[in-house]
């Protein structure tokens, strides 16, 4: 019972940490995502875009300039009542009712669809600082593995050292004692032959002691040469070990070097200096990350911006049409026209002639409203206009169909990639509990002899994969759920 509660303290205590390192990458991340907002060039020219979009508005809903004319004679002109010296003429024009309406219209869902591309730029760049952070957090996971195996393997290379320098005092120690056992055999037998048999006796005893003694030498060269064939083997268990951890530490040179590549991407995407410092978690960590596959699809219908710039821009083109068709109508000139005339000069007989009415004429000047109006009378080209209009929202309806089409199945392509990444986290850290508990038996066994050091150097290898895969596969998933979020509904 006791054990048991035990077990679930620790894991207890595992989900914590876990839940805390998979908020401190969040806490992070945001905060690197906030300042990519702000920083990044394409995103911010992405919005003066869509500002510069909205300038429109105010422009196509105004109305044409007035058009003011100013004629000089050179010669003032002899009328009647006078001489007319100049013509001021100003004109307004005015079109059709509506017009302007569907103008600004128009503008507006133009100015949205830019406001649509600065949200799909900004949801790329997003991913693309979502997909750079989980690859250096995944880098940085397998160097600090790497650096494990290379401890790991230093411990191992220890432990042969003492089998190898074992072997080696045991060899020296027999090599010493094997000469003096045969040399006390050869002297011991001739001894007793001499003192107890006759000449014919001892004659066939002398046969019979170096039968011994020959024996005896064979078995301590024999004793010697296995020894020695084990202190051989430990030599080369030794080097092995050596030339893995040669291989390691170049594996961490090299895992050092693309993490300084990838960190100078990241920072162009922050718009900050290349070799700007990065904070990265520890360890990497499975973010929490949950969807309602149908609730997915209406959101992505409703809410992605790559399918609200399409139909804005369907609503533009129908707008566009609109104003065409009042564009086909008559426009209205309302203006006035000012005659500067001077006075006329006129002789007596003249003046009586004309009476005084001719007198209070002389150089009066004149006004005259004026009213003017287009006549649309080609109407090949305002048939084509609104025809052109017409299929332009008809192409953009098509090609929202087929975005949305595509982005569906490229959730399902997502879910299923996010769903065999999470399967992949949990077998890898299964494999890697196992490949730890064998390692540390095998560890066991080969510091008494017990097992070789290929099965230890096997396992290892195989301890190493798991943990680089399982860190290639935390990572896999991360990303795979920033794409689902872009799919879905962007990174509001």
């Amino acid at each position: 019972m006791g054990k048991k509660r035990l077990y679930l303290f620790f894991a207890a205590i595992w989900l914590i940490f876990n839940a805390y390192e998979a908020r401190a990458q969040q806490d992070s991340l945001a905060a690197y995502l906030q300042t990519a907002a702000e920083n990044n060039p394409g995103v911010t020219s992405a919005f003066h875009a869509y500002e510069a979009a909205l300038q429109k508005i105010p422009q196509v809903g105004a109305l044409q300039d007035p058009t003011l004319d100013l004629g000089f004679f050179l010669k003032p002109m002899e009328l009647v009542e006078g001489r007319q010296v100049a013509d001021i003429r100003l004109m307004q024009m005015f079109p059709w009712f509506g017009t302007r309406k569907a103008a600004r219209t128009e503008a507006q869902h133009s100015a949205q669809m830019a406001f649509e591309q600065f949200r799909e730029t900004r949801d790329q760049l997003f991913l693309d600082v979502y997909t750079q952070w989980f690859t250096l957090c995944r880098l940085n996971e397998q160097l600090s593995n790497s650096q494990k195996n290379s401890v790991l393997l230093a411990q191992l290379e220890e432990l042969a050292v003492k089998r190898f320098s074992g072997g080696s005092a045991q060899i020296a120690g027999n090599a010493a004692q094997a000469p003096k056992g045969g040399l006390g055999a050869a002297q011991t037998n001739p001894a007793g032959a001499g003192g107890s048999m006759s000449g014919m006796s001892m004659g066939s005893a002398q046969p019979v002691s170096g039968t011994q003694s020959a024996a005896s030498n064979s078995g301590s060269m024999g004793g010697m040469s296995s020894m020695s064939g084990g202190a051989s083997t430990g030599l080369a268990e030794v080097l092995q070990i050596q030339l893995e951890r040669a291989e390691t530490e170049n594996n961490i040179e090299n895992l050092k070097s693309k993490i300084a590549a990838e960190k100078s991407r990241f920072n162009a995407l922050l718009n900050r200096q290349a070799a700007a410092e990065i904070a990265l978690p520890d360890s990497l960590a499975a973010l929490p990350f949950l969807f309602d596959f149908e609730a997915a699809l209406h959101q992505i219908e409703a809410q992605n911006p790559m399918l609200a710039m399409l139909d804005e821009e369907e609503r533009m083109y129908r707008a566009k049409a609109v104003m065409d068709r009042k564009m086909s109508y008559p426009m209205f000139g309302i203006g006035l026209d000012y005659m500067l005339i001077n006075p006329k000069s006129t002789t007596s007989s003249d003046a009586m002639s004309s009476g005084n009415q001719m007198s209070s004429m002389n150089g009066k000047d004149m006004l005259m409203p004026m009213i003017s109006i287009t006549l649309p009378i080609w109407r090949g080209k305002y048939r084509a206009q609104q025809k052109e209009s017409s299929l332009l929202e008809t192409a953009a309806r098509e090609r929202r169909q087929n975005t949305l089409n595509l982005l569906v199945a490229e959730l399902y392509s997502a879910k299923q990639r996010l769903e065999e990444a999470s399967r992949k986290i949990g077998l890898y850290r299964r494999q890697k509990e196992l490949s730890e508990t064998a390692y540390n038996l095998l560890v066991s066994e080969f510091s008494s002899g017990k097992s070789g050091l290929s099965e230890v150097l096997q396992v290892q290898r195989q301890l190493f994969d798991y943990e680089l895969k399982t860190a290639e596969a935390t990572a896999d998933y991360n990303i795979l759920a920033g794409e689902v979020q872009k799919l879905i509904a962007g990174f509001n």
